[in-house]
């Protein structure tokens, strides 16, 4: 039978953030719960800042009746001369039977002890207590607290607790709290607890109190909100998408309101205003004709026919964030950028202060600089570099860290420094994420991978190395976004050259350039998100003393990648895995010398012939080489059809495979196609 079932676990006020990491996996727990206790079933989820809610449409009244079935050792030696032996009497004691009602079945094609008993399923009602709890206890938040006379610890205090199914109250105790058909609706709207009479009657109650319990409905109501503001008012709202799930899970009666600052204010560079906003005080920055303006929107929780106090209210809020930022900035001006103090701030242990830290980052920048085609002023370049991190000696950049770089290229700007520097200052942590945008001149992508590659090889040199998802310094981003700056303007980088140049920057760690070479191996799959792993495993892990060339690299995966994709791939793949098969042990970097004189018959000739033409044509990519070298199937397969590769006479045996050798060692020059997988 189904019935039915309304969970809810009332709480104080929940914190968006915690809720809203483990929100994925709140579900995925309570589903777990049911596994576990054979009662599973559709559900829906919902949360407000004062609610955990689960509601299963049809719920098992019991869980279902089960077998549970005990097989024991082979009859023969089960039963000796028609007496059971200790063996057969400890299985039937384990089954809880005399003997005698021990029966037989087969199993693995022996006839041995069996026992089998159904056990009648437990009602929903009397195991729901229990299951509430291993859930909500599962619940990771991060912190937790402790209240009242309580031992145990939840993110925030469990205030009521309704658990119906149908309607009936199902009898649950968690931290203390016994469950009662009772709940709460918004406090501005009825402060004490309501009366709840059935399921139907719960969910018609939230909404005469004002409660919107859906999240999805509370964002739509937001951006409906938004849309009508923006129309009556000629603006466009930010709409952050994790400010706006933040502002879903801290408000039961979602209304946006428009609310403004003083201009003054907007002397201050926008990222300024808007992260003000956002960080200290949930606001959604207000645009026109797409400049920042003196407004923002703040979505209220509030129960009233007049929101002006509420405006007016956060505008009082917000001003004084805005006089301390300016204030930050107008000091900042007036001090300039400097590094001076960064000799006293630790970088780390074992690679000395932020300052050496500069220091060792010039040099590695000016040998990148080397290696580009373009010409880098390396005046320009040293500047650049020098004023990268002094933005961290600013007040501003104190107060907000996450604006970093960013404040540098306002300062550098409004000091009367080049814009490629000011640019090259705000660009120096790109690329912040898989999707983020890259450095956009060349000055710029060679501070960023000079601060990239410092950091990667400096933390390798004294042994912090990166362990399982373990990886404080970010070092895995670092190399993605060395290889993804080096690809994207050009950057003939060698990483294993490099390694060598800049080693007497380094404490001599042991073998860190070998740990750094498999380090980048194994993160090449991150530059290259949507590529087969595979294949950059053929491209690069051919060789333990593979040269980490990254533009030829990066060739070689682009050209396996689109070849790899055809349908004459897929057909040739077979024939080529032979070949691979037949060379297991030949090493593909000696050379194959194949003697003409030895062929005996036309198979052989042809291949000869069809491949010589191929390897010795000029081809202008990589790929049109490989699509070359692929269609010798053909004679590739009349070969194998024709010819016995293992002949007796040893030196016909040796040319045979020198003939396969040779054709596959162009391939394996660019990847080891049998480590491919399709």
């Amino acid at each position: 039978m189904l019935k039915p079932l309304l969970i809810e676990i009332g709480v104080e006020e929940l914190p968006a953030v915690p809720l809203l990491k483990e929100l994925s996996e709140i579900e995925k727990k309570w589903v777990a719960v049911l596994e576990k206790n054979a009662l599973l079933g559709e559900f829906e989820f919902y949360y407000t800042p004062r609610r955990l809610v689960l509601w299963h449409r049809e719920f098992k009244v019991s869980q279902d009746d089960r077998v549970e079935e005990f097989y024991g050792a082979p009859v023969e030696m089960a039963i000796k001369d028609g007496v059971p032996t200790p063996a057969a009497l400890g299985f039937a004691k384990k089954c809880g039977v005399e003997f005698d009602q021990i029966s037989r079945a087969e199993k693995g094609g022996k006839e041995v002890l069996y026992f089998s008993r159904t056990v009648k399923g437990r009602p929903s009602s009397e195991i729901l207590g229990e299951m509430i709890e291993q859930w909500i206890k599962s619940l990771n938040f991060g912190k937790s607290m402790r209240w009242g006379s309580s031992h145990e610890s939840f993110i925030r205090p469990i205030r009521w607790i309704n658990v119906m199914m149908e309607n009936e109250v199902v009898d649950v105790e968690l931290f203390d709290v016994r469950s009662s058909a009772h709940t709460y609706v918004h406090r501005i709207s009825h402060f004490e607890a309501k009366k709840v009479d059935s399921i139907h009657h719960y969910f018609d109650l939230l909404k005469e109190g004002s409660v919107t319990l859906y999240p999805q409905e509370r964002r739509n109501t937001i951006l409906a909100a938004f849309s009508a503001l923006e129309n009556a008012h000629g603006i466009s709202i930010e709409v952050d998408e994790d400010l706006l799930d933040e502002v879903v899970a801290i408000t039961e009666h979602p209304t946006p309101l428009l609310g403004n600052f003083d201009e003054s204010f907007l002397e201050l560079p926008p990222e300024v205003i808007i992260t003000s906003m956002k960080e200290h005080q949930r606001y959604f920055p207000v645009f026109k004709d797409g400049k920042l303006i003196n407004a923002f929107v703040v979505v209220s929780n509030a129960l009233t026919d007049d929101f002006s106090k509420v405006i007016e209210g956060n505008q009082r809020v917000l001003r004084p964030r805005l006089s301390d930022a300016l204030f930050f900035y107008r000091n900042d001006l007036k001090k300039g950028l400097s590094t001076a103090g960064l000799e006293k701030v630790v970088f780390m242990n074992g690679l000395g202060t932020l300052a050496e830290k500069i220091a060792r980052e010039k040099t590695v920048a000016s040998t990148l600089s080397n290696l580009v085609y373009e010409n880098i002023n390396p005046t320009v370049l040293e500047r650049a570099m020098e004023l990268a991190k002094a933005d961290l000696m600013s007040e501003m950049v104190y107060e907000f860290t996450e604006l970093q770089g960013l404040m540098g290229y306002y300062y550098a700007l409004a000091l009367g420094e080049p814009s490629e520097v000011a640019i090259a200052i705000k660009e120096q942590y790109l690329p912040t994420g898989e999707e983020s945008a890259l450095p956009s001149t060349m000055l710029s992508a060679i501070v960023a991978m000079a601060m990239k590659l410092d950091t990667l090889i400096g933390m390798f040199s004294i042994g912090e190395i990166p362990t399982g998802s373990r990886d404080p310094f970010a070092l895995r981003r670092a190399v993605n976004g060395i290889i993804k700056i080096a690809v994207a303007h050009q950057i003939p980088l060698n990483f294993s050259t490099l390694i060598d140049q800049l080693s007497n920057l380094y404490p001599q760690g042991k073998e860190y350039k070998k740990n750094i070479e498999t380090f980048i191996i194994e993160r090449l799959a991150g530059a290259y998100p949507g590529v087969n792993p595979s294949i950059i495993q053929a491209v690069v892990a051919k060789d333990a003393n593979v040269e980490l060339d990254v533009l030829e690299i990066d060739r070689k995966i682009r050209a396996v990648s689109t070849i790899a994709a055809s349908d004459s791939f897929v057909e040739a793949f077979s024939t080529f895995k032979r070949v691979s098969n037949i060379l297991k042990d030949e090493a593909m970097d000696k050379g194959f010398n194949v003697n003409e004189s030895l062929f005996e018959n036309d198979a052989e000739r042809n291949l000869y012939s069809s491949a010589y033409a191929v390897i010795n044509s000029q081809y202008e990519t990589l790929e049109e080489r490989l699509d070359a070298l692929f269609a010798l199937k053909a004679p590739l397969d009349s070969f194998f059809d024709n010819v016995m590769v293992n002949a007796e006479d040893l030196n016909v045996r040796a040319n045979r495979k020198a003939l396969v050798g040779m054709i596959y060692a162009e391939i394996y020059s660019i990847a080891d196609i049998k480590n491919i997988t399709l």
